[in-house]
């Protein structure tokens, strides 16, 4: 059995690969890397028997020496969007230098790599690091991401606020995302991980079984709440100007409209769904995912 090392492994996605991984190996071949050992969550890991590791992606000394004794690496892509290339850069490194067999990095799909895209400079870094990877000598696995189904949540706001603006308000316009719910990603890339000779040089693309607008979710929002929710599409400047008198602070109104601009232009209107294949089922419905979440 391949000795397995999930990084990110305090985060929501890591830590739901080792929850699925741990059901299905013995938790001896699995070890996961944190930055800070004495961690309420590193420690559980400890006392579940799972080998703790120490690295950071700003330390390539301290990666080399987290991935001794690591047949597989499963690399999850880290969230500092602006130093990030130098981080994954530090992780394939200590990859190429180590006996690493093959790396499984989180990835993201895309519609274009252009750079006039408004999801250019989060989508460069996830194509440079792919090239690292498919360059390295390693054998590789890119997961392609579509939308977290838990971004919704993040960008139209609280059952509270929804219940006193009865609008989803967001600059979208028609665009459809192919939403998958993290819970689906970590079971589909579990099952990666016990077989990875079987998916070695491959790029997969996980895309949700349905394909959903703003207005759609809106109508599930409904339902779900019974009120009468309507999706509004602002002009970008409305949009902006409305959450900053409304005191979101600047990053996170950038932030939203870039994937707002990303949604409306068909960035995440896939339907390439690999992930069906691997779960043996179609994904978590959204309509289901809403009701979860603001029931």
């Amino acid at each position: 059995m391949n000795n397995i090392l999930i990084t990110g492994a305090t985060g929501a996605l890591g830590s739901l690969v080792v929850k699925h991984l741990s059901n299905k190996i013995d938790v001896k071949n699995i070890a996961v890397l944190v930055r800070d050992k004495t961690s309420d969550k590193a420690q559980a890991y400890k006392q579940q028997g799972i080998t703790v590791k120490v690295g950071d992606y700003n330390n390539l000394e301290s990666l080399s020496t987290a991935f001794k004794n690591v047949d597989v690496l499963y690399f999850v892509s880290g969230n500092d969007v602006e130093n990030r290339l130098k981080q994954h850069q530090n992780v394939v490194e200590a990859a190429k230098n180590s006996d690493i067999k093959q790396v499984f990095y989180t990835s993201s799909v895309r519609k274009t790599e252009s750079e006039s895209a408004p999801l250019f400079p989060v989508i460069e870094t996830h194509k440079q690091t792919e090239d690292l990877l498919i360059n390295s000598g390693k054998a590789y696995t890119i997961l392609r991401h579509s939308l977290y189904a838990e971004v919704i949540p993040l960008f139209i706001g609280s059952k509270e606020q929804l219940l006193a603006t009865k609008t989803v308000f967001l600059p979208t316009e028609n665009g459809k995302t192919a939403f998958v719910a993290r819970e689906d990603f970590a079971e589909a890339e579990a099952n990666l991980l016990l077989k990875p000779e079987a998916y070695t040089n491959q790029i997969l693309e996980f895309n949700g079984s349905e394909t959903v607008a703003f207005k759609d979710i809106a109508n599930s929002l409904s339902n779900t709440l019974n009120e009468n929710i309507q999706h509004v599409s602002p002009s970008i400047t409305e949009f902006k100007n409305t959450l900053s008198n409304a005191g979101v602070p600047d990053a996170a109104i950038g932030l939203t409209t870039l994937f707002s601009e990303g949604i409306a232009q068909g960035e995440f209107d896939r339907n390439k769904t690999d992930i069906e294949n691997i779960l043996g089922r179609k994904t978590t419905p959204i309509a289901t995912f809403i009701e979860s979440v603001y029931s």
